[in-house]
């Protein structure tokens, strides 16, 4: 089965909206644990616009004998005053999984890949550090990119797909295209000895279809859709809508 990792950084954005503790991120993850998630993933951010170094460090507690801990992030992001960095943050909490992603201070989101001819080198040790520390290792990459099996040369066990350009063309209705994309570039990646995951823009309309077209799929995190559908329906209904979908 493929495995539902939820981001939960939108409860962290709910929250910080209006000081305070509630709506509380643990509690959260809670709930989509006993709903049957297999993941719960965060992307702590150095302007510290949701999640929170302390966050980090109690929901890797929780899942430590729960389910698997993603964490999200630039490993070459500087520290400063409340964000000890990426790799600081990895050390303490020690998660099943860090997926390196190419995002800058100023993006609202992660939009984007690594290019590998640009950043193989730099990117090499600081994958052999994270996983010595215990980590498997994911990179964010585009569908399509032409150096994905470069990627295990340089050490990390996964590719997380870029799926936005794929959800953003089924929105359109004309996404066997982008469709199409995925699919090669999760062939090429599992070719190569890699695991395939994939992210963003991901929701309960277009999953059924990027499922069924990487059978060698193996987790998918999703945070922005599944909270938002979860205003509506309730956390634990919109979770385990997921899990059915994954299951079928």
């Amino acid at each position: 089965m493929i495995a539902l990792s939820v981001n939960v950084n939108k409860i962290a954005v709910l929250r910080n909206a209006r000081g305070g503790g509630e709506p509380d991120v643990i509690r959260a993850a809670r709930v989509c644990i006993a709903a049957g998630c297999q993941g719960i993933t965060v992307h702590p951010r150095p302007d510290q616009r949701h999640i929170r170094a302390a966050d980090v460090g109690a929901l890797a507690a929780l899942c430590r004998d729960e389910i698997e801990f993603n964490i999200e992030g630039n490993g070459f992001a500087p520290p400063r005053e409340g964000y000890p960095g990426l790799l600081a943050l990895v050390r303490d909490a020690r998660p099943a999984q860090c997926t390196l992603v190419p995002d800058g201070d100023g993006q609202v989101t992660s939009d984007h890949g690594f290019d590998l001819r640009a950043d193989a080198a730099r990117l090499r040790p600081l994958i052999a550090e994270l996983k010595a520390g215990g980590a498997r290792v994911s990179l964010f990459m585009d569908a399509g990119a032409t150096d994905i099996g470069r990627v295990a040369e340089i050490g990390a066990d996964r590719v997380e797909l870029y799926t936005g350009p794929y959800a953003a063309a089924f929105a359109r209705g004309d996404y066997a295209r982008e469709l199409d994309v995925c699919a090669a570039s999760a062939e090429a990646a599992r070719a190569a000895g890699l695991g395939v995951n994939a992210g963003h823009d991901l929701d309960q309309a277009n999953l059924p279809a990027l499922k069924a077209a990487i059978p060698c799929l193996a987790e998918v995190s999703i945070g922005h859709a599944l909270i938002s559908e979860a205003l509506y329906a309730g956390l634990a209904p919109t979770v385990r809508a997921y899990l059915k979908i994954l299951a079928a």
